[in-house]
């Protein structure tokens, strides 16, 4: 289909972008990557009167460490992502989630920021940017403001990102020593998941001592399993976490469509749980 007609600007600078955004006000779609908006306008679910390319802004990528955390630019390529020795030491559970991203066409145009700021509780990236506690730094009129992963998804295809704001970076703390593992299942490579898990683990004298889990499409926002992980404090062995991962869909709403039931989502998010935390621990 053809996209409907729309007046196009590219900023250069990350305050000429915000004053494009807030002239437009609600009217303005921000294109970065362009595999979230590019399938929507051609879809005609998107009739945006101006599209703002800040893909020419240098301010907004790249990778780097500001102490206990690493810092990057919402224009980071998904493949930017996967390779940077920076995420890979760091942030090791961001990166193997990333090379599952769609096929590698994507990855390469495909962003961070733009993957966080489409909200789709679909996408891989949401639930693992929940798991790891990140931060989003937007920029707006007044300023610069930092919204927690936490609060940044607040229902399907909707973030806190206000229509003049633009998401700048992404702050990720440092998990050195932490297990890892992003489980997900999905009919064919290229497919969204159907259901999707992202499990990072501290272990200490061979039980888990902490778990943070990210639940992809079990709701209309990206979720924590938050009893599952409070189940698997003190797990020591692949019993216990199979036990503790029976709580993983505890509150769940997972939507019912063509590839799954509410019910057969919720027992998959147990199943990957399981095998997703068993293999952060090496119990598996």
């Amino acid at each position: 289909m053809i996209p409907p007609a729309f007046e196009y600007t590219r900023p250069t600078s990350v305050d000429e972008a915000v004053r494009a955004l807030a002239d437009a006000g609600e009217e303005a779609k921000v294109l970065a990557g362009g595999q979230s908006l590019l399938p929507l306008l051609r879809l005609r679910l998107a009739f945006p009167e101006l599209v703002v390319d800040v893909g020419r802004i240098p301010e907004l990528r790249g990778v780097r460490e500001d102490g206990d955390a690493l810092v990057i630019g919402a224009l980071t390529t998904h493949h930017e992502v996967v390779h940077d020795p920076l995420v890979r030491a760091h942030a090791g559970l961001l990166a193997q989630a990333t090379a599952t991203v769609a096929d590698p066409a994507v990855r390469h145009r495909g962003t961070l920021g733009g993957s966080l700021a489409h909200a789709d509780p679909a996408g891989d990236l949401p639930a693992v940017a929940l798991a790891l506690d990140a931060e989003l730094v937007v920029a707006g009129p007044g300023g610069r403001r930092t919204i927690p992963a936490r609060e940044f998804f607040v229902d399907y295809l909707q973030s806190a990102l206000a229509p003049d704001e633009l998401l700048t970076e992404v702050r990720i703390p440092k998990r050195d020593g932490w297990g890892f593992h992003y489980e997900k299942f999905h009919p064919v490579a290229q497919s969204w998941a159907i259901v999707g898990v992202a499990a990072l683990v501290r272990c200490a004298d061979g039980s888990v001592a902490e778990a943070r889990i990210g639940l992809t499409n079990m709701g209309a926002t990206p979720l924590r399993a938050t009893t599952a992980e409070r189940e698997l404090a003190g797990a020591d062995g692949s019993a216990a976490v199979a036990r503790a991962a029976e709580a993983a869909a505890e509150g769940t709403r997972p939507s019912q469509d063509l590839s799954a039931s509410p019910e057969y989502r919720q027992h998959l998010a147990r199943v990957l749980t399981r095998r997703a935390v068993l293999t952060a621990t090496g119990m598996g």
